[in-house]
């Protein structure tokens, strides 16, 4: 009975991850409220607790919660509109009050069903980031809502705290319900005003499920999956914004490589170990027609590629080199060098000193990295001390590349990276040995 259970509720949390945040846009076209939805659908979440604990898990589990969650919906707007009626003099007529009531309720929701306009989760991306929010709570609640991120996964994105991210969090859901913000895709005319937050976004919900920053799975497939529909769409919705074309490229050219980036048994393989015969050869495709379209729409503005399409033509090096060894790392540095320009990160100098030490030797990047280290913003950021560790390592002082292969294992949350990273540090030589 005991291991039933267990196994109900690790398939209702598999369900969950995957669906919440269809659950919550799918609710949220109703109610029109953001943070309503989400309560309505964790309600949704306990409901199928309760039955599926008995009745087992539904053939369309997502589809259970869903219609259970838009029951609870239609009750909220029946008891917001008896509210409301309760302060007219109307409503001291019971009958006159239930004849206005339930139309109301049935109107609102025939409407939000026969709207044809947008997607449901799209729609939910561009609420969450409204213009009366701040760029960093427009982020973490979209994280949030459609990412399915924990707080503490958002606060690793954003190399803040838990606790600063859940504020922001719970203030952006008040804002938006104070503003009274309209669950709807803007006018083509104000997409520009939201659409550099939810490339963000569409980016590191796409980052999460590309490389997950806890758990037991060194990916989460469905995060991608989903990541890359929503770019599809945003590049059909702006058709002449280049970095929509140049996110999803980089999308694209990244998720070629999810067949290779595990082993048969789950476990992590690195890019310069991937058999790249595995490949995506049709994803690898359409993101270079992405990146082209890109690069077109930037010549024809006479303006340099932006950020996403420097990262897609970095992943584009990748793609064409048929070997490892035949990667061109000089234009690597290069890309990078251009991206540094525009976005001069932490994480990015961290990229491109990974670059640097492919295309001029460990020695040449080993004092950007170094400088990293010093300057402390990526001091909880696990691939810090795992870059320094391959740098060293390939210098010959194997003991400190230890110390540090085992710290970065302490600081990643992700099982399957740890795995890697512990055994690095155990196949690390002796000092003086041969690597």
């Amino acid at each position: 009975m005991h291991e039933t259970t267990q196994a109900t509720h690790e398939a209702i949390g598999t369900v969950w991850r995957l669906e919440a945040a269809k659950v919550i846009a799918a609710v949220a076209r109703l109610t029109r409220d953001v943070g309503v939805a989400e309560e309505l659908a964790a309600d949704a979440l306990v409901a199928a607790l309760e039955h599926w604990r008995h009745d087992g898990v539904p053939d369309k589990p997502g589809a259970w919660l869903t219609t259970t969650a838009k029951r609870r919906a239609l009750d909220w707007l029946r008891h917001r509109a008896l509210a409301a009626a309760a302060n007219e003099a109307l409503a001291r007529d019971d009958e006159a009050r239930q004849a206005m009531v339930v139309p109301s309720v049935i109107d609102t929701l025939l409407a939000a069903e026969a709207d044809p306009v947008g997607d449901d989760l799209l729609r939910l991306v561009f609420t969450a980031c409204h213009p009366v929010l701040s760029r960093d709570a427009q982020v973490a609640l979209t994280l949030k809502l459609v990412g399915g991120l924990s707080t503490e996964e958002i606060a690793r994105a954003f190399l803040a705290t838990a606790a600063t991210v859940a504020q922001r969090i719970v203030r952006a859901k008040r804002c938006l319900a104070d503003a009274h913000v309209p669950f709807e895709l803007p006018p083509r005319e104000q997409l520009g005003a939201r659409l550099a937050a939810v490339l963000e976004v569409v980016y590191l919900i796409f980052n999460e499920g590309y490389a997950a920053t806890q758990g037991q799975d060194w990916m989460r497939p469905a995060l991608c999956d989903e990541a890359l529909r929503l770019a599809r769409m945003l590049s059909a919705l702006a058709p002449l914004e280049p970095e929509v074309h140049g996110l999803q490229a980089l999308l694209e050219l990244q998720a070629s490589r999810t067949p290779a980036r595990v082993d048969a048994q789950g476990r992590a393989v690195l890019l310069m170990d991937q058999d790249r015969s595995r490949w995506d050869r049709l994803l690898i495709r359409r993101g270079q027609a992405a990146l082209a379209q890109s690069e077109a729409l930037c010549r024809a503005a006479r303006q340099p590629l932006g950020p996403y399409a420097l990262q897609a033509a970095i992943a584009g090096c990748h793609a064409q080199a048929a070997r490892a060894e035949a990667t061109d790392w000089l234009r690597i540095c290069a890309l990078y060098d251009a991206l540094m320009l525009q976005q001069d990160s932490p994480v990015v100098a961290l990229n491109r000193a990974v670059a640097v030490s492919q295309a001029h030797g460990p020695a040449a990047a080993l004092p950007m990295v170094q400088a990293l280290v010093s300057h402390g913003q990526l001091a909880h950021y696990h691939l810090l001390p795992s870059v320094l560790a391959d740098l060293l390592a390939r210098l010959g002082r194997h003991a400190e590349a230890r110390v540090l292969w085992l710290r970065a294992a302490e600081l990643t949350r992700n099982a399957r990276e740890r795995e890697l990273l512990l055994e690095r540090a155990h196949h690390t030589p002796p000092e003086g040995g041969k690597a």
